[in-house]
C-alpha cells in the first residue's frame, strides 16, 4: 500500500503538467510515435470491441481505447476533459471494478516498469480476469537485456523494474499464449540534437523489429488469453 500511496501522490502532484513534461519535447514525441505506430499495427476497431487503457495518466492513446483506468484521480481529471465520450475510472491495476470478461483488448504503457515481479504477477491475473477468452493483453517494460548491456542503476522507485522476455514468460506459464514482442527506442536519441531525432524513427523502428530488438530500451510484448 505504502508503494501505491507513493505512485498516487507522484502521479497526482504532476497530472496539470504531465502532458508537456513527458511529451511536449523530441524525446516524449519520438517514443509516442513509436508506440502509435505498434499499436496501430495491433488493435482492432474499437468502434466493435471494449478496450482498455490500463494506466491511462492523462488520455495519451486514448484513441485506441474507449475505457481508461488510473490510479490518480488527477490525471483521470485531464483525460476526461480529451475525451468527454468515453468512460473513465479511479482504479489500481492490480484490484479494479470492471466486471470479468469484459474486454477485448487491454493495453498497459509505462505502468509495469514500476512493479516487481510479484505486483506485475498479479496484473497480469487481474488482466485475465477482465479479458475475453481469446483477448489481448499488450503491454510494455524496460529491457533486463539493455539495461545490463549499459550498467543502469535506477535511483529510485521510478522505472525501476525491468524483464527479459525469458522472465515474462516464466510469468504466464499456463493462462496465456505469447504472441508477439516489439522493441522500442534502440538508438540512445538522448545523445542526438534534438532537431535530428525524428530523422532516426525509421531506423529505430527497424532495428526493434530485428534480432536485436531485445536491446532496446523497451520491450512490448502481446500475450492472448488462452
Amino acid at each position: 500500500m505504502e508503494h501505491s500511496r507513493i505512485l498516487l501522490d507522484y502521479y497526482d502532484n504532476l497530472a496539470i503538467h504531465y502532458d508537456e513534461n513527458r511529451f511536449g519535447n523530441t524525446y516524449g514525441q519520438y517514443i509516442h510515435q513509436q508506440e502509435v505506430k505498434i499499436l496501430t499495427q495491433i488493435l482492432p476497431s474499437i468502434t466493435t470491441h471494449n478496450i482498455l487503457d490500463l494506466g491511462c495518466g492523462t488520455g495519451r492513446l486514448m484513441a485506441f481505447a474507449n475505457y481508461g483506468l488510473d490510479i490518480s484521480p488527477a490525471m483521470i481529471q485531464e483525460a476526461q476533459a480529451k475525451f468527454p465520450n468515453k468512460y473513465f475510472s479511479v482504479g489500481h491495476a492490480i484490484k479494479n471494478d470492471f466486471k470479468s470478461h469484459f474486454f477485448h483488448t487491454i493495453f498497459s504503457f509505462h505502468v509495469l516498469m514500476h512493479q516487481n515481479q510479484q505486483e506485475t504477477a498479479t496484473i497480469l491475473s487481474e488482466a485475465y480476469r477482465l479479458l475475453k477468452t481469446g483477448g489481448q493483453f499488450i503491454f510494455d517494460f524496460p529491457s533486463d537485456k539493455r539495461r545490463k548491456l549499459v550498467n543502469h542503476k535506477a535511483q529510485n522507485w521510478h522505472a525501476a523494474n525491468q524483464f527479459s522476455l525469458e522472465q515474462i514468460k516464466a510469468l504466464t506459464p499456463t493462462q496465456w499464449d505469447f504472441k508477439q514482442s516489439y522493441g522500442l527506442l534502440f538508438l540512445p536519441i538522448h545523445r542526438v540534437p534534438k532537431r535530428f531525432r525524428s530523422l532516426l524513427i525509421p531506423l529505430d523502428n527497424i532495428l526493434c523489429q530485428s534480432f536485436l530488438q531485445e536491446y532496446a530500451s523497451y520491450l512490448i510484448v502481446v500475450l492472448t488469453k488462452k
